[in-house]
């Protein structure tokens, strides 16, 4: 099992561009996919405090749900990219 999770939505063009870093940054990660409807995304809710995807958790370094695909992808390069 990865320490990395990923919560997502199928077709989300901001969850695309994560997966594409995690896909250049060759990791493995656990994919969460979550319903369609907001309101019945409990699960992701509760680990980043809001609703939206992607959501990403990397138990390793103590992340416990960070949003926003910048943020995320930031994240990555600065923690497993070539700067780390």
């Amino acid at each position: 099992m990865s320490d990395l999770i990923l919560y997502e939505l199928q077709g989300c063009p901001y969850c695309a561009k994560v997966k594409d870093k995690l896909s250049d940054l060759d990791l493995e990660y656990e994919s969460r996919m979550v319903p369609s409807a907001h309101a019945e995304r409990e699960e992701v809710e509760e680990v980043s405090g809001q609703t939206g995807v992607p959501v990403l958790v990397d138990e390793e370094h103590g992340v416990e749900g960070m949003p926003e695909s910048d943020d995320i992808v930031d994240y990555l390069e600065e923690t497993y990219g070539s700067a780390a």
